[in-house]
């Protein structure tokens, strides 16, 4: 029987050859990764997003693409394309970059809407339609997508349907200086990603990914996930808040932290500690908030702060 938290430990010390001194966003990736769901990396070039990336698909095994977004990039650069072919005179489906277990959409925000939008089926229902074809991608199919900072320039606003569609969102930062001068020792000779080999298998991810969804969480949170959410709706600093996609991405959310930290239960602090992740990017702030230079990140503290925490037995023999 798999072992979620052994396993994901020897993930994230696997990992960390490469990625020094990140052990808070490698967990927040793996939160992703066995929640099913999708990651956007955002943070300014060179702290080591592609290199996460990259490290996660070679310790998993997995299938590997790198879409580098462009301003000129095609919808069909990304989900492939029907040639017809001379010989057999029928058309043939050449498939894009996104059918891959593991996708680095690199500089997501440096191509147009109409092209990141090519992103929004496969992300959300496993497939791509080309040309009235439907293709389903493979299993696991996780997209990682690095975004730069909006106030770069050249980068476009991604829509919020897109948004929405990422489960949550890292940022990495830079280094301490201590594991700085680590990532110059490592380096000194040769990338520490050469080194780095397959430590589980793809059918221990799936596995993973199934035995994650038996974890319980009692109906006081449950609860409390749903009145998080509801009270981004009704802040005044908030144009449009949370949708019920977002609960939800925070209910899976937890439920996977709790069983990397050896639990069948969820407790409030799991929910806490993914609250900020899993929603800040889901949040338009109103036009007052712009003016004040409020973030999301702030109000979302001042929700946790609001809203009182469960208690009682949050275990699976809770009586309701």
């Amino acid at each position: 029987m798999l072992n979620i938290q052994e396993f994901t430990n020897n993930l994230i010390g696997n990992i960390e050859r490469v990625i020094i001194g990140k052990r808070d966003s490698l967990v927040l990736v793996l939160v992703g990764l066995l929640s099913q769901g999708h990651i956007l990396i955002d943070d300014v070039p060179g702290v080591g997003k592609t290199m996460l990336a990259r490290s996660l698909a070679r310790s998993l095994g997995c299938t590997f693409k790198r879409i580098q977004f462009t301003p000129d990039m095609l919808p069909s650069d990304v989900t492939g394309v029907s040639i017809f072919n001379q010989s057999t005179r029928e058309f043939e489906f050449r498939p894009g970059p996104v059918m891959s277990q593991v996708v680095l959409a690199d500089e997501i925000n440096r191509t147009t809407p109409k092209t990141q939008s090519a992103l929004l089926e496969a992300m959300q229902e496993g497939q791509i339609t080309v040309d009235g074809e439907t293709y389903l991608l493979p299993r696991p199919f996780t997209v990682l997508a690095t975004q730069n900072p909006i106030d770069y320039e050249g980068t476009f606003p991604l829509p919020e349907a897109q948004l929405d569609r990422f489960l949550l969102r890292v940022r990495l930062g830079y280094p301490q200086k201590r594991d700085e001068v680590r990532i110059l020792d490592s380096q000194e000779h040769h990338h520490p990603l050469v080194d780095i080999g397959q430590i589980a298998s793809v059918e221990d991810l799936l596995q993973a990914q199934e035995k994650v969804k038996s974890v319980y969480v009692s109906h006081s949170i449950k609860d409390y996930i749903v009145e998080l959410s509801r009270q981004t709706r009704d802040h005044e600093e908030v144009y449009l808040g949370v949708s019920p996609r977002g609960s939800l991405a925070l209910f899976q959310a937890g439920k996977t932290l709790a069983a990397m930290r050896g639990r069948e239960y969820v407790l409030p602090d799991d929910i806490k500690n993914l609250a900020v992740p899993t929603l800040a990017h889901r949040l338009i702030l109103a036009p007052s908030a712009r003016l004040q230079d409020l973030k999301a990140e702030q109000i979302l503290a001042e929700i946790i702060a609001k809203v009182g925490v469960p208690g009682g037995d949050l275990m699976r023999d809770e009586v309701v």
